[in-house]
């Protein structure tokens, strides 16, 4: 243990770290501060070449994990413990974000969002939290999103799966925090990943760096820290819930919230789409 201003400090020393979506953005950063920090990180990820490549260039582990599968996701946490013993920390990380006008999404693109964006976060956790309970420690961290408290045009979709996982982690930690397991979230303001290509992001909003994300992450494990905006100066959207409909809608005219997500470059968009949606 360390001592921080905020109390004891968990240390990450030898820690076995599991990052879903590992091989990129968010993931990818998150695992590198890990690491730095003398944790055990094994990365997993659909994308095979790309995230044992990752994980060769970071010195750790990675397999190939579909979490959208039920097998896949199991299997992979099998072979953590098989490898390590146990893991301590389930980082849920994997995610899409289609944007554009709700009526012009496919089923597909629907079924997938929700597929990877919240259902893969429930089935994840809950494989790692039956293995916690047992052994009466451990912490799953999830990855939502402000779009999880400012529901915009163009991100419906989105924004209801990452306000399905902030409210999903809350209920839980509350259910699980007696047996020695903590479920936290973080939720980060659009970042510099993938998931804004050929988007246009406005001075209100503008996107961070994964380092910011990663180090929030890091430091909402070492302190049990739960529902973590990023960056920081961005906690007044906890209030946009409860802002008036009509005060949304000027805000949105104002600073262009009401189409940043709706109007994108197609081609920049249609690549990053092509990747996610693949099988």
């Amino acid at each position: 243990m360390v001592r921080s201003r905020r109390g004891t400090a968990i240390s990450l020393q030898d820690k076995v770290i599991v990052i879903t979506g590992g091989a990129r953005g968010i993931g990818l950063a998150t695992a590198a501060k890990l690491h730095g920090k003398g944790a055990k990180v094994v990365l997993g990820d659909i994308d095979e070449e790309v995230v044992a490549k990752a994980a060769a260039n970071l010195g750790c582990e990675g397999y190939p994990l579909d979490v959208t599968s039920d097998e896949s996701f199991a299997a992979f946490l099998d072979r953590v413990d098989a490898e390590f013993g146990k893991f301590d920390v389930l980082i849920n990380n994997a995610g899409i974000m289609p944007t554009g006008p709700f009526l012009d999404f496919s089923d597909a693109v629907i079924a997938r969002n929700f597929e990877i964006d919240l259902l893969a976060v429930v089935r994840g956790t809950r494989l790692a939290a039956r293995r916690m309970v047992a052994r009466g420690s451990g912490q799953i961290l999830n990855v939502s999103s402000v779009a999880g408290l400012v529901p915009l045009p163009g991100l419906s979709i989105y924004s209801a799966a990452k306000a399905g996982v902030i409210a999903f982690s809350e209920a839980l930690d509350g259910e699980l925090k007696p047996s020695g397991v903590r479920v936290l979230a973080v939720m980060p303001n659009f970042t510099k990943t993938g998931l804004i290509d050929g988007l246009q992001t406005t001075k209100m909003m503008p996107p961070i760096e994964p380092d910011d994300v990663a180090r929030e992450i890091v430091r909402s494990i070492e302190l049990n820290r739960d529902r973590v905006v990023v960056p920081r100066q961005s906690m007044s959207v906890l209030g946009w819930m409860v802002t008036p409909r009509f005060m949304k809608n000027l805000y949105g005219k104002y600073f262009a919230f009401d189409t940043m997500f709706m109007e994108f470059d197609e081609t920049e968009r249609a690549k990053y789409l092509a990747r996610v949606n693949r099988s």
